[in-house]
């Protein structure tokens, strides 16, 4: 490392100017942490802006004269720089902001310890500490706290001090006395030091000026602690947010609402009879032979997107991913009086948003779309599976006949292919659902690969 690297990391040390150390690679926590950036600096110019307008109703109050037009051309630059500091903002620091920021301090501490150019009174320096400037400051500091760091916080803290102690301490050594004054105001009060020496125009009060930064940095300090146990609760918070935008991945959001207030359902392995739905591509792999791979994932994001769509739409969850086809479930990780009505439903309008889909497909001169649907209704075991990775699971035989249910779709020549379980459990939900199957043809005994028994099914072409 190079002395200059050395000396400025030192540097950053020394003043805490350093953003705080968070996983900006989650795009959750960065989008947290970007609003809460965002807000609070609109807040905290609004503040500035009030404070500042107030301020200058309050100076014209004690000082009704002309010359504090000085003043309130400070307070415009102040808020100029806080407009400034706005468009700079970013999660953490900039380099901009800070430097921004620091000329605020610097405005605030030259515009207060600086004799007022336009006034002709006549005065010692000194007497420009006797106005209790310093208490502005506080309004910096607190504005501070609803867009920044708990470090720059601080450094706003001591950068304050800094400059303060400096401006009077440069302000003693240039400073010439009025000759006579301090003798007059001494004379007057004979018999009383302390309250001459309190008085004395002259006097730069170096005990109250320390007595004033050290209360404000104490001040700063406990601000800083407080903004980093508010980071630690947006931290918490953008977690939250992560989690629940997981769930969202599977479940639809009235299930997400639920699960995000309990998690219950989740930790129990349970028997429980729920609807199952699969659906994908026909002659995907045909369809994929000889294009480019680019426009085939294209055709799947824009399938899933629309299958995914629709189970959510009809309270649905999205159990996984099958390559050119989903696994949906109706009934987890919590049952509904309505969860094969539903199921059913969505298998439906699936078949319809593919219609739609093949109808813009044939007008731009692309290839057609078919898809397959099985659904079934029957008993299922829900639970955690997995280790350290944990995922849900739904297995049973309901699983595998939804399955077989959808292959079958290429057999028979059909779009959607429903148990007659699922059909007699959608009727005893909602007997006003007969529109649901209409166009559906009743194959009764039918042989299913790998089931034991004969299945009695309905089939829409």
């Amino acid at each position: 490392m190079s002395d200059s690297t050395a000396s400025r990391s030192r540097f950053e040390r020394f003043f805490v100017t350093r953003p705080d150390n968070f996983d900006l690679e989650n795009k959750y926590t960065e989008a947290a942490l970007e609003r809460h950036k965002r807000e609070g600096l609109e807040l905290a110019v609004r503040a500035r802006w009030i404070a500042m307008a107030l301020t200058g109703g309050l100076l014209i109050f004690l000082n009704p004269n002309w010359d504090v037009m000085w003043y309130h051309f400070i307070l415009l630059l102040i808020c100029a720089n806080g407009w400034l500091i706005r468009r700079a903002g970013q999660v953490g620091q900039s380099r901009t902001e800070l430097l921004l920021i620091f000329l605020d301090l610097l405005i605030m501490t030259l515009g207060m310890i600086v004799p007022n150019p336009f006034s002709d009174d006549v005065r010692p320096l000194a007497m420009q500490y006797r106005f209790d400037n310093f208490q502005y400051f506080f309004v910096i500091l607190a504005a501070g706290t609803l867009a920044y760091s708990w470090r720059t916080v601080i450094a706003i803290g001591s950068w304050t001090a800094g400059m303060w102690t400096a401006g009077w301490i440069i302000a003693w050594w240039v400073s010439t006395p009025i000759p006579g004054l301090s003798e007059k105001v001494a004379a007057a009060l004979q018999g009383y030091p302390d309250v001459a020496e309190l008085l004395d125009p002259n006097s730069f009060m170096a005990s109250q000026r320390i007595q004033q930064v050290i209360v404000f940095m104490m001040v700063a300090v406990t601000l800083g602690v407080s903004m980093r146990r508010l980071n630690h609760l947006l931290m918490s918070n953008a977690g939250l947010e992560r989690e629940r935008a997981n769930l969202s991945r599977y479940f639809s959001p009235n299930v997400v609402e639920e699960l995000s207030q309990n998690d219950e359902p989740l930790k129990q392995v349970r028997k429980e009879n729920i609807a199952v739905l699969f659906i994908d591509i026909v002659g995907f792999t045909k369809f994929a032979a000889g294009r480019d791979p680019y426009e085939v994932i294209e055709v799947l994001r824009g399938f899933h997107a629309r299958m995914e769509a629709e189970v959510f739409h009809h309270h649905g969850t999205l159990d996984k991913y099958l390559g050119d086809g989903l696994m949906a479930t109706f009934g987890t990780p919590v049952p509904t009086p309505l969860d094969a009505v539903n199921a059913l439903s969505c298998a439906r309008s699936m078949a319809d948003i593919i219609d739609r889909w093949n109808l813009e497909r044939r007008r731009a001169g692309e290839q057609e779309i078919h898809v397959g649907i099985g659904v079934h209704f029957g008993p299922v075991v829900l639970g955690d599976i997995g280790a350290n990775r944990l995922e849900f699971a739904v297995i049973g035989d309901a699983v595998n006949l939804a399955a077989k249910l959808e292959a079958m779709t290429r057999q028979i020549g059909a779009r959607i292919v429903i148990s007659d379980a699922l059909r007699e459990k959608a009727q005893s939900e909602a007997p006003t659902t007969t529109d649901l199957m209409a166009g559906f043809q009743q194959l009764d005994g039918h042989i299913v690969g790998g089931v034991d028994r004969t299945v009695d099914i309905w089939a829409l072409k």
